[in-house]
C-alpha cells in the first residue's frame, strides 16, 4: 500500500487524481497531507482545517464493478467504513448525516468526498477524499463542527487512522460485492435524526418540517411531511437545520 506524505498540498484528492491520470498507480495508493489549502467537500464546498491538526487524505480505489448495483452503493460503503473505525476507537453516538457528513454528539467530525472516473464499461475508479478532526480543540467560526479530542480528551495519530480507514474500506468494499444490502442496513441504521421531526430548508429557503425515513438506492433522502406526503431530495436540493 503506497502512502505519499505530502507537507502541504491544495487539495489530496486533485493531486492523486492527476497522479492516476499521469501514471500508473497501485490500487489504496494513499495521499495525505498536513496541510489543505483548497479542501473540498461536496458540490464545491470547502473544507476547512486546522494545519498539522487533523487528518486530510485521499484514496485511490481502482476498478469498481458494481453488478446490478447502484454506483451509490460506493457511497454507502465507504460511509459505513468510517463509522466502524469511529466505533472501534470508541467514538460515541457517531451517525451519518447525509449526504457525506459523519456526526459525534451531533457535531460534524468528519467529511467524505467521493469522485469517479467511470469507464465505458460501467465500472469505474474512485478516488475517495477523507477530512476528519482529530487534534483541533478551537472552532470558534464552526460552532457545528468538533473533533475527537474535543470529544475523548486523547491526541490521535494522523496514520494511525490512515491504516484504520483503508482496511475498513477494504473489508467493506469486499461486503459490497457479497451483500449490498447488509451495508443498506447497517447505513440506515446509523442514519442522523431517521425517524425524528427535524426542521428542514428548500433550495429556495423555504423551511419545513419533516422526518427521515431512509435514503433510496440511487441517493436521493426521502423525507416525509407533516401532511403525510413523501418528498425526495437530490443532493444540495434541501439542507437540515441542526
Amino acid at each position: 500500500m503506497p502512502l505519499i506524505k505530502l507537507d502541504a498540498i491544495d487539495s489530496t484528492n486533485d493531486f492523486l487524481k492527476q497522479l492516476f491520470k499521469e501514471s500508473a498507480v497501485e490500487d489504496y495508493t494513499i495521499v495525505m497531507a498536513n496541510e489543505q489549502t483548497k479542501g473540498k467537500g461536496q458540490m464545491g464546498s470547502k473544507w476547512i482545517s486546522e494545519p498539522g491538526k487533523n487528518l486530510t487524505m485521499s484514496i485511490l480505489v481502482k476498478n469498481i464493478q458494481l453488478k446490478n448495483q447502484n454506483i451509490y452503493d460506493f457511497n454507502i460503503a465507504v460511509a459505513i467504513s468510517v463509522i466502524k473505525v469511529l466505533k472501534y476507537i470508541q467514538i460515541p453516538n457517531v451517525t451519518i448525516k447525509w449526504p457525506n457528513d459523519i456526526m459525534a454528539d451531533s457535531k460534524k467530525v468528519a467529511g467524505i468526498l467521493i469522485e469517479n472516473i467511470v469507464k465505458p464499461d460501467g465500472s469505474f475508479t474512485a478516488i475517495v477524499g477523507f477530512g476528519l478532526n482529530l487534534n483541533q480543540t478551537n472552532f470558534e467560526n464552526l460552532p457545528q463542527a468538533t473533533s475527537l479530542k474535543c470529544i475523548t480528551g486523547k491526541t490521535y495519530e494522523p496514520e494511525h487512522l490512515v491504516l484504520l480507514l483503508k482496511d475498513s474500506l477494504l473489508e467493506n468494499r469486499e461486503t459490497l460485492n457479497i451483500n449490498s444490502d447488509l451495508l443498506w442496513s447497517d447505513y440506515h441504521e446509523n442514519l442522523y435524526k431517521k425517524d425524528y421531526p427535524s426542521p428542514f430548508e428548500d433550495k429556495n429557503g423555504n423551511r419545513f418540517m419533516g422526518i427521515i425515513k431512509k435514503v433510496t438506492r440511487d441517493g436521493k433522502l426521502e423525507v416525509i411531511l407533516e401532511d403525510d406526503s413523501i418528498l425526495y431530495f437530490e443532493v444540495k436540493e434541501v439542507k437540515m437545520l441542526y
